[in-house]
């Protein structure tokens, strides 16, 4: 069943929601410059919002160095940064409403209780009560979920199948990222999602959300992945590469390529407010590349791409 997209007659919304695990890196930066670029590019709105949903994981001051260095590129957000931490009411609410509708339910598995399966929950398995339960989505049999990428074209997932029921809140208290990502963007009025493609398999999660809970579903835009030298998705904890926002301008310059556009565009731009302005003149959304890159060996803003 394909999504129900927001009318292209809605006013373009966008954002960017980095996580507070670290400073910002060269694959943060790469969607925080490619999803301000496709906002700018439609004459619409950019956002930035901090998914602090995580405390154990959070590094103390990541956020607020985040969001410095999203300012030294000229990044701001066009209306003030919300923060997931202060939105827990609304996470409960919409839980509560899934409930008493059936489509959610309290769930006592371990992990290790599902290992048999593969992780994936199709029913409960165990009979231990846990003093706070998960709470899962209740996928249906036929939740086939698809939809068009705006870089990467159709995509289909077996939700039910390829992922199960699936966490709303963990058992540890945490709301889990689908739900949270799901009510903000609707409350947000978010009409389009760019983000890198490690989460192109989530989408059909948050498009099966979307329907249970009665809200739009956004459009949708996976851009490149980062790898790191190994060959792995590039992570905040690789100290080597986070970006200097003391010299901006190398690593635009590297996004603007990576995000497949002409580097001769940004010729004679010596400074940020510059380079931005030449950047959204000159961009063309239909030349990024679905392909993951890698970083080169001798510089943390070269890359080769990888099949």
């Amino acid at each position: 069943m394909p999504a129900n997209p927001i009318p292209p007659a809605t006013a373009y919304r966008g954002r960017f929601a980095p996580s507070p695990t670290g400073d910002l890196h060269f694959g943060s930066l790469l969607a925080a410059f490619g999803s301000w670029l496709l906002a700018r590019e439609a004459e619409g709105t950019w956002l930035v919002r901090v998914e602090d949903l995580d405390p154990p994981r959070e590094v103390p001051g990541a956020a607020e160095r985040q969001l410095a260095t999203l300012a030294a590129f000229g990044l701001h957000s066009d209306e003030p940064v919300v923060y997931q931490s202060a939105r827990g009411e609304r996470y409960q609410a919409a839980i509560e409403r899934l409930l008493a509708q059936g489509l959610a339910f309290e769930c006592h598995c371990s992990r290790s209780a599902l290992a048999a399966s593969g992780g994936i929950h199709r029913a409960c398995l165990t009979r231990n009560q846990r003093v706070e339960p998960a709470i899962r989505l209740r996928v249906p049999d036929d939740g086939v979920v698809a939809f068009d990428d705006l870089i990467h074209g159709q995509q289909s997932q077996d939700v039910a199948h390829e992922v199960g029921d699936f966490v709303l809140k963990r058992a540890d208290g945490y709301w889990a990222y689908q739900l949270a990502v799901v009510v903000d963007d609707a409350e947000q009025g978010i009409t389009d999602v760019v983000r890198g493609a490690d989460l192109l398999d989530s989408t059909p999660r948050q498009i099966l959300l979307q329907r249970a809970l009665g809200l739009p579903s956004p459009r949708y835009a996976h851009l490149p992945l980062v790898l790191g030298r190994d060959g792995r998705k590039l992570s905040k904890s690789d100290a080597a590469l986070p970006v200097d926002p003391l010299d901006p301008l190398p690593a635009l310059r590297a996004a603007w390529r990576w995000l497949g556009q002409t580097p001769d565009a940004l010729v004679g731009a010596g400074n940020v407010p510059a380079l931005l302005a030449q950047a959204q003149a000159a961009f063309v959304a239909q030349a990024i590349p679905a392909r993951r890159a890698r970083l080169d060996d001798t510089a943390s803003t070269e890359v080769t791409i990888a099949d």
